[in-house]
């Protein structure tokens, strides 16, 4: 894993080993706080209280296999086998009881998966996902977020309104990264309570969902609601606005390399250095809205599952090119309803899901996983072409832009050649990323550009995603709630 045996920081895994530390040995009103006992500036935590909940709940665990494992200031860099062996352990259970149950219970109550096969199909290839598996079990990190954030759309897809509200409630108090997928949840349950009225049943279903978020997040909360001082200390370590708009994401030497707008563009403009941190903070808030803003008025106005599940991955993909202190691993907040719709639009998705992967590569390549990259990658798409045979459904239809298409004049001169248009885009893609990923690895830059490799990572990477973005709006602006292909697939 990443700075494993380096001094000072030892690296994420070292971040989830001293919460526990924290967590079990200083009271609650020290975990957020800098103290003695508690340097911020070593890994101090920055994630909502449930984050802390279960690094605690872990630590008891720890403490009593070895006490070392988690003994104040002196367990700091700790990285024995049996120890690796335990964290290990503790996110494949995390998998095993949160996010594969929900991936088969998702894909097995799927309208379009008629049979057991297609269903076993469908949630082998989400479970197949590189990213996920690369930065769950390769840089470390627990996929609970995502699992309570899946188990919210299973929720809402059966109408389980209340429950799907307290599943995302867990989700947003694990990891406030989810706040990427807060408002298609907003915006679906509000235009479905306006869809049964303001002054009967939808009043009533308003007020059960505000009661619950209110009580999901007064039980995360509780314990660290007895002063506002408290309170405010939390919210600062979980929104660290003062570091402006990006960080070093990961990279020791400038530009950043990360694939979103911001540090894209700062490869011709410092935007850092000329703009100052609030304005950054305003700008990219402002531009965010407006990305977003068509997808949450089509949302509210026609609330749908299909929708819904599409607006989760624009509205997430805004956030991640668009928004505030994003890091490299945030693409897998758009990944997920992505794995939710590959059944649908499985070409597109393939294509995304490798894509997402790609853009992770210098850290991966930080991380030493090289190896399970490439072979993770290649094990996914050949999953993928053999299970949903991807290359023959390319059409405008198949990829749900025949509405679309047919807004244009002259979409009949070249709607016959749309497959073939496709498909070559989709091989120069993965041939450029292949290719990139060989030479990432097996070149020396030129010493005037050390960064060119891990910048063209991003760049391509930045491209791409910006095209999806105007892909998956499309589909969702031109779809008409009364089409025949919305009727068959909600």
């Amino acid at each position: 894993f990443l700075g494993a045996g380096k001094p000072p920081m030892y690296g994420d895994y070292e971040a989830q080993r001293h919460w526990q530390e924290i967590t079990y040995n200083l009271p609650i009103r020290e975990w957020y706080f800098n103290t003695s006992d508690n340097d911020l500036m070593y890994w101090g935590l920055d994630y909502p209280p449930l984050t802390a909940y279960h690094s605690l709940m872990c630590a008891y665990i720890a403490k009593l296999i070895n006490p070392d494992w988690i003994a104040l200031h002196t367990s700091r860099g700790y990285e024995s086998q049996p120890h690796k062996l335990f964290m290990r352990t503790t996110v494949f259970v995390a998998d095993l009881l949160v996010y594969i149950p929900a991936v088969i219970l998702y894909c097995f109550t799927l309208k379009e998966t008629s049979t057991k096969k297609k269903a076993s199909i469908c949630a082998l290839c989400i479970l197949l996902y590189p990213g996920l598996i690369l930065i769950d079990h390769g840089h470390f990190q627990y996929p609970l977020s995502l699992g309570f954030a899946l188990w919210a759309v299973l929720c809402l897809s059966y109408d389980w309104d209340l429950l799907g509200s307290l599943a995302f409630c867990l989700a947003l108090n694990y990891k406030q990264m989810e706040l990427y997928h807060s408002l298609p949840f907003f915006c679906y349950l509000l235009g479905k309570c306006f869809k049964k009225g303001l002054k009967g049943k939808g009043l009533v279903l308003l007020t059960k969902i505000a009661g619950t978020v209110v009580l999901s997040f007064a039980g995360c909360w509780l314990p660290f609601c007895t002063n506002m001082e408290q309170i405010m200390q939390v919210l600062r370590r979980l929104f660290p606005i003062d570091r402006g708009l990006f960080e070093a994401c990961m990279f020791s030497s400038p530009p950043p390399c990360l694939a979103n707008i911001w540090c894209s563009l700062s490869v011709l403009i410092k935007i850092k250095n000329v703009v100052a941190p609030q304005t950054q903070l305003k700008f990219s808030f402002a531009v965010t809205f407006l990305s977003l803003l068509p997808t949450c008025i089509k949302l509210t106005v026609q609330p749908s599952i299909r929708g819904f599940k599409f607006a989760l991955v624009s509205c997430a993909l805004s956030f991640f090119l668009f928004s505030f202190q994003v890091h490299e691993k945030s693409i897998l907040l758009v990944s997920l309803p992505v794995c939710l719709i590959i059944n649908e639009i499985p070409f597109m998705a393939t294509w995304f899901l490798l894509v997402s992967t790609f853009s992770m590569l210098p850290l991966l390549l930080k991380d030493g996983l090289l190896l399970p990259y490439a072979v993770t990658s290649m094990a996914f798409l050949s999953v993928c072409v053999a299970s949903f045979s991807i290359f023959e459904k390319t059409s405008a239809e198949d990829l749900q832009l025949k509405p679309f298409c047919l807004s244009l004049k002259g979409y009949i001169s070249w709607v016959k050649s749309f497959p073939k248009i496709v498909k070559s885009l989709f091989l120069l893609s993965v041939t450029l990323m292949a290719v990139l990923s060989l030479m990432s690895t097996t070149v020396n830059p030129p010493q005037k550009l050390p960064d060119l490799f891990p910048l063209s990572v991003s760049l391509v990477s930045c491209f791409h995603f910006i095209l999806f973005l105007v892909y998956f709006n499309v589909i969702l602006l031109w779809d008409s709630k009364n089409s025949r292909s919305q009727k068959k697939l909600i």
